[in-house]
């Protein structure tokens, strides 16, 4: 069995000001970088036998400040993959993601971010996402899972690898403990938090949710 600790990365400056960050890209607050070390710290003493994230900067930078604190930091090699970065929002990346929402939601008759997600899957979401694109550049469901299938079947060949680090962002984590987790999840986790979840030949299975601590 593998246990992938899934990590998303620290705050960033777009975070801070609300706006939509798929594949756009901001540096790591004092804050941010300050979560990613806490962070580091509290999976210290987990035996890493290899690390991913996703190749944006904000999370390749968080995946090496953790690596920096762990036990096996000087054998951990690092693989940062754009399979693993976040959704992409085409025409909405860099918006105020409040004004980004009631574009993406007002068409299917919601008022809010919150509402839509109580009452719509993050498939729906991801496919009105790219339909309210202008350009229709965004990722729909299909497309995004088709890429993130991609690092998976990555992990799942990673012979003799089974504790594993893995960085990534916040609607990519939501969106894995959603379809691999067997409780219902309407928050996207917290910048700097910890995900675990179980491979085996058979299954994936997300057993922890947006932790501080393990």
């Amino acid at each position: 069995m593998k246990r992938i600790y899934i990590v998303r990365h620290g705050e960033t400056y777009i975070n801070r000001y609300n706006k939509m960050q798929g594949w756009c890209d901001t540096p790591l607050t004092e804050k941010g970088i300050a979560g990613a070390e806490q962070v580091g710290k509290v999976l210290k003493d987990i035996p890493f036998d290899i690390a991913l994230s996703s190749d944006l900067k904000r999370a390749s930078d968080t995946c090496d400040i953790i690596i920096k604190h762990n036990i096996n930091h000087d054998e951990i090699q690092h693989i940062a993959t754009p399979f693993f970065r976040e959704h992409f929002y085409g025409y909405f990346e860099g918006m105020d993601s409040d004004a980004a929402w009631q574009m993406i939601s007002g068409p299917h008759g919601y008022t809010s971010h919150a509402e839509m997600l109580k009452n719509e899957s993050l498939d729906t979401v991801k496919d009105w996402i790219k339909e309210a694109d202008p350009f229709h550049d965004a990722e729909n469901a299909h497309e995004y899972w088709q890429r993130l299938d991609k690092g998976f079947k990555l992990i799942s060949q990673l012979d003799g690898a089974e504790n594993i680090l893995l960085v990534t962002h916040g609607f990519t984590i939501h969106s894995i403990a959603d379809r691999y987790g067997d409780f219902e999840i309407k928050k996207r986790p917290r910048n700097a938090s910890i995900t675990i979840m179980n491979m085996t030949d058979k299954e994936m299975k997300i057993v922890s949710y947006d932790k501080l601590k393990l």
